[in-house]
């Protein structure tokens, strides 16, 4: 079938074309389509004159399509086809249900808070890809000023020069230990009462705050073992190794250890934080999922609590 292509062809009264075709009268298309039964008689006529020939034989009680109506209907389905998916795709967008979300983490978020962050958040977003990634800090930051993720969640980070810190939660470190051990009695571990015994040390900006907080309280920190991550400090205090000192979400992946937990002072408090790029605007698919972070943090932290 050739069209005319001097004259360029409605998509609206294609669109009531179609309706027409599939409800098979002009007052169905009409309330299929939210408008008057006359403007779909108009409409018909309009793309008639334009086309060039009939789309319908008119008897007193129906329309009844032509062959030319016929072929012309089988041309334009792709085009509604695809239209519907694009409006699909839309509502989903608009919704944050559609999309890809390209994350990294650092172990203590990426290990316990973020996995039942991206459950819930999936679990209603079945268009929704992710990639994600758990790397060290440096990497974190590095990944999102290159823009490989657009969304970095670590521990210890209050602001960059470059990049736009979100808060999301804040706590204090917590003293991890080996079940039975002495400071198990202990309401409150202090650096008085690290000092008697072995202590794992940290080998990052969290362990820098653990220094500053022996000083604080005037006692040498001495460290027998240091480590990078606050995980492997758990997994060597639940060795009997000696006593940590990590953060509340460490802490809590440690409870399938055969390890006990003790609040520590001075108080030393942590931010876990988002890292996002300043110069791209944030998707309503990320806003929605740094949201769901910030839920699951808060729940993490109490249950390392408990």
């Amino acid at each position: 079938m050739k069209i005319d292509r001097r004259n360029d062809l409605s998509l609206r009264l294609l669109e009531i074309f179609g309706a027409v075709m599939r409800c098979q009268t002009t007052v169905g298309a009409a309330e299929d389509l939210g408008i008057s039964q006359p403007a779909v008689s108009n409409g018909i006529r309009a793309l008639e004159s334009q086309l060039g020939f009939m789309l319908f034989e008119r008897t007193s009680r129906q329309l009844r399509p032509t062959e030319e109506a016929r072929l012309l209907l089988r041309e334009i389905e792709p085009i509604f086809s695809a239209l519907r998916g694009i409006e699909n795709e839309v509502r989903n967008l608009r919704a944050a249900k559609s999309g890809r979300l390209r994350l990294v983490a650092t172990p203590p978020l990426g290990h316990t808070a973020l996995p039942y962050a991206l459950r819930n958040f999936l679990d209603e977003r079945e268009n929704v890809t992710v990639r994600f990634d758990i790397r060290r800090l440096d990497t974190v930051v590095q990944a999102v000023e290159m823009g490989t993720a657009e969304i970095g969640f670590l521990l210890g980070i209050r602001q960059h020069p470059e990049l736009t810190v979100t808060r999301l939660y804040e706590s204090a470190l917590v003293c991890v230990m080996q079940a039975g051990h002495p400071l198990e009695n202990e309401d409150v571990v202090t650096p008085e009462k690290v000092a008697e015994y072995s202590l794992i040390g940290l080998e990052s900006t969290l362990g820098a705050s653990v220094r500053s907080a022996f000083g604080t309280a005037g006692i040498p920190m001495r460290s027998k073992v240091e480590v990078r991550y606050c995980h492997t400090a758990c997994i060597l205090a639940n060795a009997g190794i000696g006593v940590a000192i990590v953060d509340p979400f460490s802490a809590h992946f440690a409870k399938s250890l055969d390890v006990v937990t003790r609040p520590f002072e001075p108080k030393t408090n942590i931010v876990a934080a988002a890292l996002t790029r300043k110069d791209i605007p944030l998707s309503l698919l990320a806003s929605q999922f740094i949201d769901e972070v910030r839920v699951q943090l808060s729940e993490v932290a109490a249950d390392s609590d408990a």
